[in-house]
């Protein structure tokens, strides 16, 4: 099956912009967000990085509307509702089902008709092939490693086919040549969706995003969006790349401030 007809860029649909705004959210009794505004451009990537702990995780929780405290607007002024597909840091495979079935989980726990499910186990098993777990299908998610558990988990959420996706280190439990061909299919099927990407590694923000936002201190601060030019996914190789994400680096171990890039 052609990529083309696995899964359409940007669902079809125009993906919504999103909002966010915390006026205050306590962690262990700490104030973790005061005031915070995050705006999430549609139809294009959004990257998250920040140290370990400072708040990303929460963040796309919040966004995902799975915690309260927050508020969100979609730029269409439609509900979010239903258009949002989330991929957390843990896999969350059901370990009774099927690879396949867990891909499609979704489609049976909403009840979708017999034809359309018929349709997405097609698309399941050709992006099992497409993420080299075409051997798979019928495993049980013990039988897999805690890398392809997670090679099956993007695959999932990339068959959810929503306008917007949230992902929480998709590609963090990856050998780098996986990562790196991931991250091409991810960007190749994610076109023209509203994705919001948390990451610790400054060269996948770099080749995925079209803005990139840090996210430091307690309650939590935003610098301003990093823009980068080009369409993703970019070449890791690109000296200009390079050059951005050893100031990147810099930033994150408490440099000087980044200008927008070009």
């Amino acid at each position: 099956m052609p990529r083309a007809e696995l899964l359409r860029p940007g669902g079809g649909t125009p993906a919504p912009g999103i909002r966010l705004e915390v006026e205050r959210l306590l962690f262990d009794g700490a104030e973790l967000f005061r005031d915070l505004v995050l705006e999430i451009p549609g139809g294009r990537w959004t990257c998250l990085l920040g140290p370990s702990g400072v708040g990303k995780s929460t963040l796309l929780r919040l966004l995902a509307g799975l915690l309260p405290g927050a508020a969100r607007v979609a730029s269409d002024g439609l509900p979010l509702s239903g258009r949002i597909a989330w991929m957390a840091q843990s896999d969350l495979l059901f370990p009774w089902l099927s690879v396949l079935d867990n891909l499609v989980v979704g489609y049976r726990l909403r009840g979708a008709p017999r034809a359309l499910l018929a349709e997405k186990r097609a698309q399941a098993r050709s992006l099992l092939e497409k993420i080299g777990l075409g051997g798979y299908a019928e495993a049980l998610p013990a039988a897999l490693s805690g890398g392809m558990r997670q090679r099956a988990a993007l695959a999932r959420t990339l068959l959810e086919d929503r306008p917007v996706v949230l992902m929480d280190e998709p590609f963090s439990a990856l050998d780098a040549i996986t990562r790196h061909r991931l991250q091409d299919l991810a960007a190749e099927l994610l076109a023209g969706r509203t994705v919001v990407l948390v990451t610790h590694s400054p060269l996948e923000a770099l080749r995925l995003g079209h803005e990139v936002r840090i996210l430091e201190g307690r309650p939590v601060r935003l610098d301003p969006p990093l823009q980068i030019g080009g369409r993703p996914p970019r070449e890791a190789a690109d000296p200009a790349l390079l050059a951005l994400e050893a100031r990147l680096l810099a930033r994150l171990a408490g440099g000087d401030a980044l200008a927008e890039a070009a």
